[in-house]
């Protein structure tokens, strides 16, 4: 299973396109909100109605991917947020993927999982990229960690999730389907 953390001020293409592209592969794919209500705005007021409570997540079993969108505060506040906190560390531990996109590498930074591995992220958030080689790159993968730039690459971002998931074959198949470059 697959695990989105949302929190108010996210950044809606980069939340929903990996969770649509995701879906379309196949995967199952679930939101968690991180605030006071199901429905979360994003960071141009749309708002969206998670799957369930980021507290739900923490009794979830089989997490093998957590993604993090970006967005203004959005990042921020999944960052101050002690369940993503403990679903990350539990996800990490376990040998999962842990994919971030646009500010929201700076949270994987804090908390040091970063080290050692290629990364990217939103132009100005290279400082919170603690131990890792910022490559300016639209998406890095390296090893358990996928990271993205922004909203501008978030197709490719979840194409790369998909690969990595399902395999090269179902990505391709996925791309020429919704007609990605």
């Amino acid at each position: 299973m697959i695990l989105e953390f949302l929190a108010d001020g996210f950044e809606e293409i980069e939340a929903l396109t990996p969770v649509d592209v995701l879906r379309r592969a196949g995967l199952d794919v679930k939101t968690a909100e991180v605030g006071d209500s199901l429905v979360v705005r994003g960071s141009h007021g749309i708002p969206v109605t998670a799957d369930m409570k980021a507290e739900d997540a923490l009794s979830l079993e089989g997490i093998d991917m957590v993604i993090l969108p970006g967005g203004m505060p959005g990042a921020k506040n999944l960052d101050a947020d002690p369940t993503v906190d403990a679903v990350l560390g539990r996800v990490h531990a376990e040998g999962g993927i842990l994919a971030a996109i646009c500010a929201a590498p700076m949270i994987l930074g804090h908390r040091g999982y970063l080290k050692g591995k290629r990364a990217t992220c939103f132009p100005g958030f290279e400082g919170e990229l603690a131990g890792a080689e910022y490559t300016a790159g639209r998406v890095e993968e390296d090893g358990r960690i996928v990271t993205a730039c922004g909203m501008g690459a978030a197709t490719e971002f979840a194409l790369a999730l998909v690969r990595i998931l399902k395999g090269g074959d179902a990505a391709e198949s996925l791309r020429c389907a919704i007609l990605a470059k």
